[in-house]
């Protein structure tokens, strides 16, 4: 019989395979956009409007289950939900119908490129291009806007997620 693992075990397990996840995919991305400025191509030119789209598509998911898609509250019962917030081990610095603040106390996508060896420069813009998908994901939402502080990429000990009522 195999090992009857605690729920607290169970949760454990979970965040790191998802961590894992995230990093390949994180892996990918970076692979794909070091080979394409291999080729002469600039990231900033098809990578961010990729992204920001998929972001939209999220975004669009989102508020298509929301009751109200003008309420920050209800926004953040559907940005990230209790696995996600283990995963970049989110805290939340606000949380009312003004304020959405998150601080990320860890990035699977920073830790994947480190490994890889990115430079300190091409993490903070792989970074700034993976973000596109949160602005794409905020930009469905007309009545809050998105903003990014501090970040991880950048060297900083967090990464500063707002949303804020317009």
């Amino acid at each position: 019989m195999g090992k009857i693992y605690t729920q607290q075990e169970h949760e454990e397990i979970l965040v790191t395979e998802i961590r894992k996840a995230i990093e390949h995919r994180a892996t990918w991305m970076y692979l794909l956009l070091k080979e394409a400025r291999e080729r002469g191509l600039d990231w900033n030119e098809f990578a961010r409007p990729a992204i920001w789209t998929t972001g939209c598509l999220g975004g669009q998911k989102r508020r298509k289950g929301m009751n109200n898609p003008d309420s920050l509250v209800e926004f953040a019962t559907v940005f990230a939900g209790e696995t996600s917030r283990a995963v970049f081990e989110m805290e939340v610095v606000a949380q009312d119908a003004e304020h959405y603040h998150l601080d990320f106390h860890y990035c699977p996508l920073v830790s994947a490129w480190k490994k890889l060896g990115a430079t300190p420069g091409e993490i903070r813009q792989l970074c700034d291009i993976a973000m596109e998908g949160d602005r794409g994901t905020a930009d469905q939402f007309p009545a809050f806007g998105f903003s990014l502080g501090k970040t991880i990429a950048e060297g900083e000990e967090v990464c500063e997620i707002r949303f804020d009522r317009k």
